[in-house]
């Protein structure tokens, strides 16, 4: 045992994690955070066999594995504020919205481990897009010292040169000795843009070895070799990893390491990255740490999402959230999972996450979101969707850019062009109810909303009660009336575009083709 373990409720699931010092001579374990770009839950561990992942499955096997973790924000930079604060987007002020501006007052972990003496870097990517500075307008190293000298020849035209590994060499060289130390992974892939059918031509794959397309796609040979290419995307991320987890082992630090994997959101395609349905928000998660965990190699059922992160990493270091000048976290260590010897659930409580979002792109006039927010349980994702008239996936006349441009995304706009009742158009670009309730134990893909169905009416009302309820405890402004301040944050990137697009200006903004724009507005 490293320390004991002190957790304090205050109301409901507003948990605010304090922990004591480590006892005297206990040395913390370093820390491994992976954190890849827009992987959804795709891996050999979780059964997955046209994704091959062999260094994640090993940290599964060896530690444990998350059928359960979430995101509660499905767009790059909000979520990973969530990581690094522990709190939730709705308390996150403008850091609650994609390309914003990161408040001094929300300080991360891992200025808090710098500001306690460890060693802390990062490669690739860390927290953003958006700007982080300190109170005296300086860049904070929010994720760590940068350690991206080493590049490589990447395999295809759509993955960064960045040699990960050879970075987090130089990190272990560059640690003094006796120092604990945290390192952050943060591949770029699968992000895009991808090599078109580099799956195939590069990665030895068939369309064919996919087993099923998600149902709110089309399946056909361009869906598939999309998929196929955001495949070999992910073994690129998980190459790196096996190449750090061998040094490790090689330095004779494997053991003393706490392992963290995970991606930030579900995969770059539609209806999944920048929305809030379950392949949206559902993430890989495995841990490994042989002198930390008891019974390695069992799988959790228990709900977990990022605000978890900060609680857990700085309980496992020994350090009081408060006292290193953290906002109140609203997340709960994973130490009484990581300790127990029980498989499916282990702490009770944990039986559902909150999940929502606010602007996650520019391209609707005066720069509004698609405000959502939305509760999880095993058996049904219930959303409010707060401003039902907008596009949920942005404007039609500026590219829907919401939604990453891609080749599923070009092909299931023709569709809605040759056929504006087309259901996969519908599905992914259309207008959406107010409220919307899927029971994942028959539609995991979330296509049919039962919100409206006679008989699911008191369910959808227990679990907005239930949801906002929670949401009321942790002082979200949407709840009192003030949801409009989250429209009202300058972005810091694209401010105006809709206005400017509108008066014929050349730009251009977000991850889209040019084709994805409409001619001229859609009706709604």
């Amino acid at each position: 045992m490293i320390c004991r373990f002190v957790a304090l409720l205050l109301g409901m699931s507003t948990a605010l994690l304090s922990v004591t010092t480590l006892s005297a001579g206990t040395k913390p374990p370093n820390v491994l955070f992976a954190i890849a770009d827009d992987w959804g839950a795709h891996a050999g561990a979780y059964g997955t066999s046209w994704v091959k992942t062999p260094a994640f499955d090993r940290v599964a096997r060896e530690g444990l594995l998350f059928q359960n973790a979430y995101t509660p924000m499905a767009k790059c930079a909000p979520s990973r504020a969530i990581v690094l604060t522990g709190r939730h987007l709705w308390q996150l002020e403008e850091a609650g919205n994609h390309m914003a501006v990161f408040p001094p007052k929300f300080k991360s972990w891992p200025e808090v481990l710098i500001g306690h003496g460890w060693h802390v870097g990062l490669t690739g990517k860390g927290w953003g897009p958006g700007i982080a500075n300190d109170a005296a307008g300086k860049p904070r190293l929010i994720t760590g010292r940068p350690f991206n000298q080493h590049k490589a020849a990447p395999p295809t035209t759509g993955i960064l040169a960045n040699d990960y590994a050879a970075n987090f060499g130089d990190f272990l060289d560059a640690a003094p000795p006796a120092t604990p130390w945290c390192f952050w992974y943060g591949s770029l892939e699968p992000h895009r843009g991808y090599e078109y059918q580099s799956g195939a031509a590069r990665g030895g794959k068939r369309p064919s070895d996919i087993e099923r397309v998600p149902s709110y796609w089309p399946d056909t040979d361009t869906v598939r070799h999309d998929m196929l290419d955001y495949a070999f995307e992910v073994e690129h991320t998980d190459a790196h990893l096996q190449r750090m987890i061998d040094e490790l082992e090689r330095r004779g630090l494997l053991d003393d390491t706490l392992i963290i994997v995970t991606s930030d959101h579900g995969m770059p395609f539609p209806r999944a990255k920048g929305y809030a349905y379950r392949d949206s928000n559902h993430v890989p998660l495995a841990v490994r740490w042989p002198r930390g965990i008891k019974k390695p190699g069992r799988v959790i059922d228990d709900f977990v999402d990022f605000t978890d992160l900060a609680p857990t990493i700085l309980d496992y270091a020994g350090i009081d959230p408060s006292a290193g000048g953290m906002q109140p976290i609203t997340g709960k260590s994973w130490r009484p999972i990581l300790e127990s010897e029980r498989a499916g659930r282990v702490v009770a409580e944990r039986d559902h996450v909150l999940v929502g979002k606010e602007r996650t792109d520019v391209g609707r006039p005066l720069n509004q979101g698609y405000p959502i927010r939305g509760i999880v349980t095993v058996e049904h994702l219930y959303l409010r969707n707060y401003e039902p008239t907008r596009w949920p996936a942005g404007n039609p006349e500026t590219g829907y850019l919401d939604t990453d441009g891609s080749p599923t995304k070009t092909s299931i706009l023709e569709r809605g062009r040759q056929d504006g009742s087309d259901r996969f158009w519908q599905l992914n670009f259309g207008m959406r109810p107010a409220e919307e309730l899927y029971d994942l134990k028959v539609d995991a893909d979330c296509v049919q909303n039962r919100a409206g169905d006679v008989g699911q009416k008191s369910t959808a009302a227990g679990l907005r009660e239930r949801m906002e309820t929670e949401l009321r405890a942790q002082g979200d402004p949407r709840m009192f009336g003030r949801g409009r301040v989250f429209d009202e944050y300058r972005p810091t990137m694209g401010d105006g575009f809709y206005e400017r697009y509108l008066r014929g200006e050349k730009i251009n903004a977000g991850w889209v083709e040019p084709s994805d724009f409409e001619p001229r507005p859609l009706e709604p």
